[in-house]
């Protein structure tokens, strides 16, 4: 739901009644992840997509329903062997579908709203409902934020026992600060004790950054699909005269500063991507002999393989360790032949893909590689309450 965020929040401040489907869990070659979202006004407007197309129609009618009889409902659409032009997925795959309305009268509007707003800001935030269980708590909602105040650790409820919120709290900030959305399985009584159901966290966070060390043509272009990505993008270079806002129109920031220094004091987690264009021993070395001892999801360095070994030595001098050095992506990005600054923006951007994703960046054709490879956050992995980790 938290994708559509922006539309939903507007819907809410407007006073429209609306159901929302959202992807639960997928299975096999599923086009949409967990939490992709599509939602219906009372006039029959509908944003967002469950399924890229494979069971639209079967879902928008689902909203309806659930708009006229005020009912949650969880649906399951897979792939029929017998009738690939029945509703379902002709991809192979298998997507559940939670839809919830939202009356003008609803309860969920409050924490909603909030859910929302945190999203659409670019805010971190945390939503739990109830996919599974009892009928009269399933679509019910609690908000969790990274910074709570102990007095008021989430906000909503489910409005069962008391300790089931608590727990679902506190497993919902471990989803928050993992970025993750997926399912956790629980007891009605906030452990193994009670009736079980099953908890849909989905995630809200800032967008990961993209640093790009290296006010260069390439650059450029980086920043580009940078952007269109999702990612935060910084544009860092220790020449004034490069580092400018005219060349580098779509950054989010531009910092003229030493590209170590800068990255000694900005802030980086797990899902950072660095990206060093310098190429000039004088910025890489200092620059990647601490890029490679942070915990970023990924660092590759431009230059040809001459370069590349060269580099390799004056950071070995420096006392970067051969582990450290295995992070490195050099030369940066995938073998597709690139030459322009475009095509090499790409080639850098495949890479970071396959990074993330774990893909092998062979062509599809003819490989028998899954063409979906995060099994562990696609297909949203059902986490039990009380289950070693």
């Amino acid at each position: 739901m938290l994708d559509i965020a922006e539309d939903l929040r507007h819907w809410l401040a407007e006073g429209r009644d609306f159901a929302v489907a959202t992807v639960v869990a997928v299975g096999g070659s599923a086009p949409r992840h967990p939490g992709a979202a599509l939602a219906v006004d009372a006039a029959g407007t509908a944003i967002g997509s469950v399924s890229g197309g494979c069971v639209e129609g079967a879902v928008y009618d689902l909203c309806q329903q659930a708009l006229r009889d005020g009912q949650p409902a969880l649906e399951r659409f897979g792939y029929s062997d017998d009738d690939a032009f029945a509703v379902g997925l002709t991809c192979g795959g298998v997507i559940d579908i939670l839809v919830t309305p939202v009356h003008t009268s609803s309860p969920l509007r409050e924490v909603l709203t909030s859910a929302l707003t945190a999203a659409a800001d670019g805010k971190a935030a945390a939503l739990a409902r109830i996919v599974c269980g009892p009928a009269e708590l399933q679509g019910r909602a609690l908000l969790v934020h990274p910074d709570v105040h102990p007095d008021a650790p989430y906000e909503g409820g489910f409005g069962a026992h008391p300790e089931l919120d608590r727990t679902v709290a506190r497993e919902a900030r471990a989803f928050l600060d993992a970025g993750r959305t997926g399912t956790l399985e629980i007891g009605e009584q906030g452990s193994r004790c009670g009736a079980p159901l099953t908890v849909l966290v989905e995630s809200s966070a800032p967008p990961p950054r993209m640093i790009v060390f290296g006010a260069i043509d390439f650059a450029s272009a980086l920043v580009r699909v940078g952007k269109f990505l999702g990612h935060r993008v910084t544009v860092c270079d220790a020449r004034p005269v490069f580092a400018t806002a005219a060349r580098f129109p779509e950054a989010d920031e531009i910092v003229v500063e030493w590209p170590h220094t800068y990255l000694e004091r900005t802030e980086v987690d797990a899902r950072t991507v660095l990206c060093v264009l310098t190429h000039d021993a004088k910025f890489d070395v200092p620059l990647l002999a601490l890029a490679l001892r942070l915990p970023v999801a990924y660092v590759g360095a431009m230059g040809s393989r001459r370069t590349h070994l060269d580099r390799n030595e004056r950071l070995r001098e420096v006392g970067v360790t051969e582990r450290e050095l295995a992070r490195l992506r050099s030369p940066i990005g995938l073998d597709l032949g690139a030459r322009t600054p475009e095509e090499t923006a790409l080639s850098i951007a495949a890479e970071i893909v396959a990074t993330r994703r774990g893909g092998s960046g062979v062509s599809l054709t003819g490989a028998h590689t899954p063409i979906h490879h995060d099994v562990s956050r696609s297909q949203s992995p059902v986490r039990r309450v009380g289950a070693v980790a």
